[in-house]
């Protein structure tokens, strides 16, 4: 019989892991819930504790993909799911995605719809995410950055040295599942607006939204970034030698380090590309 382990990632949510916990335990009562604390100056661990969930604790706040991958670690179940602790999340809805399991796919992730997205910034973050990696990966991405998931334990816990330890584990995940040639599919959820307050941070998650679209490429392709800007470079040299050559009969220097910037780029993209190619072979 497939058993279920539920990981609830949680930092000072302590207005909130009750609930989640205790609707959890009612929908899965043979479920092992384990809540990671990360860190939490307020009651979190003992709420979850006295709901009925297995408390993992971290001295200091080590960040949402660090509380994931320690209560991965501590799961034993053959199905892990993941939501997160502030209450937008109904475990009632990952029914749909275990179903998906059983149907062969190796990881299922609930689609937010428009609605459940806190801000019009964040929906158009989420949306420009999944478009890009639609691109890399050639086949449509509805949410890439949901933390509302099912996926088979040992096929995850291959790709547990490649998650940060910040809030971008869910694309990082999503992508190693693709680039691995392993089956993800998305069911439609919905999200409830958080209890207490969120720890986004506008200024720091702007800097953290364009390394997410660089991790994205990387952790893919990074040829498919690099190929085409190393083609700009290079046709913009050829563009710019014809003009100086018809005006001035000349060959410039700029001309030169346009050439020059689509050999180098393209290099490292040649060498970015083996290292992402080495780095799967791990798994």
């Amino acid at each position: 019989m497939t058993s279920l382990s539920i990981v609830i990632p949680a930092k000072n949510e302590g207005g909130a892991i009750g609930t989640v916990v205790s609707k959890a335990r009612e929908h899965y009562a043979d479920a092992e819930i384990i809540v990671v604390n990360d860190g939490s100056s307020d009651d979190t661990a003992a709420v979850a504790a006295d709901a009925g969930a297995t408390v993992i604790s971290h001295p200091e706040s080590l960040g949402n993909g660090a509380a994931v991958k320690s209560g991965v670690r501590a799961a034993s179940g053959d199905i892990i799911a993941f939501m997160d602790g502030d209450g937008q999340h109904d475990a009632a809805e990952f029914a749909p995605l275990i179903e998906q399991l059983n149907k062969g796919f190796e990881m299922a992730i609930g689609a937010r719809d428009t609605g459940s997205h806190a801000s019009v910034g964040r929906l158009f973050a989420n949306g420009l995410y999944n478009g890009i990696a639609s691109i890399m990966s050639g086949r449509k991405i509805l949410d890439l950055t949901s933390g509302f998931r099912v996926a088979r334990a040992e096929k995850f816990r291959q790709f547990l040295y490649l998650l940060p330890n910040g809030f971008s584990y869910p694309t990082t995940i999503t992508m190693a599942f693709l680039r691995s040639g392993y089956s993800i599919t998305f069911e439609p959820i919905t999200a409830a607006a958080r209890v207490g307050k969120s720890h986004i941070r506008p200024i720091r998650d702007g800097v953290r939204f364009l390394i997410i679209i660089f991790k994205i490429a990387t952790l893919y392709s990074p040829l498919k970034i690099f190929l085409p800007t190393s083609g700009l470079f290079f046709v913009t040299g050829v563009s710019y030698y014809a003009y100086t050559y018809l005006t001035a009969g000349r060959f410039t220097n700029m001309s030169m380090l346009l050439f020059s910037a689509a050999v180098i780029v393209f290099l490292i993209g040649l060498i970015s590309e083996q290292i992402t190619a080495l780095t799967y072979s791990r798994s």
